[in-house]
């Protein structure tokens, strides 16, 4: 099977930790200090506006991301936290900062499921985060020369949801799109078919730029998310190829075929995400599975079912 053509990942620039940087007219960007073979270099908390702002996914639970953040905005007033979704590189600070700086915190309402198993990945769920208010889609928020639009993209979990900023065009993304790597899709909370939608909804929207939550701005949007839509149904058809012509596999089994040349520490990611688009296949009736409706289950083409 011919490989599609590569997604142009944008992976280089220039950061300190606790060093707030300017991206944009508009928006600013502290890193913490929590880099992973999940996280890139560790997660970026976007300040937005001047005077009276907002920011978006604070990041983790870390006194010294907490400071950085209150250091940079001295002398201005955070009114809004905006929270892409509820996993332990994004949302624990939020509570801090809030009960710092008396600032509301935005996110979806509905808590995320706990990923289980032996594969439980390293940015973990934060399964206690609760928004002072719970968004709906299209809603919107403004500060001094700032609108914010809240997004919804459910799939990376079912709670995420990005933030447009009006002004610049620009969207913050979270972890539904990431420059540096794809983004883990992880039953049962996530869902490959509603990411998939996720995607088409913030390509057609065209925006001039992506913040993502970790890793540098992507700037050619269109050409990225055409490219990152093309991987996963590249990935989607890997997968159903290895099962009709290896027969029928567990998760773990297909990672070990699709993903022999990966980091080996990013393997129970690869096996979340197969999972989910096994799950995906097997709600649009193409696969079945022997067993378990999960990690443990034995999954083949439904034309193998019906042939034996």
């Amino acid at each position: 099977m011919t490989p599609p053509v590569g997604i142009p990942y944008v992976r280089e620039f220039a950061f300190n930790y606790g060093r707030c940087d300017r991206v944009s007219p508009l928006i600013r960007r502290v890193v913490a200090e929590n880099p992973g073979p999940f996280t890139f270099t560790g997660t970026g908390a976007h300040i937005v506006g001047h005077g009276e702002v907002a920011v978006v996914d604070p990041g983790p639970d870390d006194p010294r991301q907490i400071e950085a953040i209150l250091k940079a905005t001295r002398g201005e007033k955070i009114t809004h936290i905006f929270v892409t979704h509820s996993h332990l590189d994004h949302s624990p600070a939020s509570r801090p900062l809030a009960e710092a700086t008396g600032a509301v915190i935005y996110a979806g309402g509905t808590p995320c499921r706990p990923s289980g198993g032996g594969d439980r990945l390293e940015a973990g769920d934060d399964l206690t985060f609760r928004p002072d208010v719970a968004l709906a889609d299209g809603q919107m928020f403004r500060g001094p020369g700032w609108t914010i639009e809240a997004v919804a993209t459910p799939g990376h979990t079912s709670n995420h949801y990005a933030y447009a900023l009006v002004e610049e065009n620009a969207l913050f993304p979270g972890d539904c799109v990431m420059g540096w790597s794809t983004s883990v899709v992880s039953p049962p909370d996530g869902d490959m078919g509603l990411y998939m939608r996720s995607l088409e909804r913030i390509r057609a929207r065209r925006y001039d730029a992506l913040f993502p939550a970790h890793g540098p701005p992507i700037r050619r949007v269109d050409s990225f998310l055409a490219a990152y839509i093309v991987h996963r149904r590249h990935r989607e058809k890997q997968i159903l190829i290895a099962l009709e012509t290896n027969g029928a596999a567990t998760v773990r089994q297909l990672v070990s075929r699709l993903y022999a040349d990966h980091d080996k520490r990013l393997h129970p990611a690869a096996c979340h995400s197969v999972l989910a688009h096994l799950l995906d296949l097997y709600r649009r009736g193409v696969v079945d599975v022997a067993g378990d409706i999960g990690i443990g289950g034995v999954w083949r083409p439904t034309f193998m079912r019906h042939a034996a």
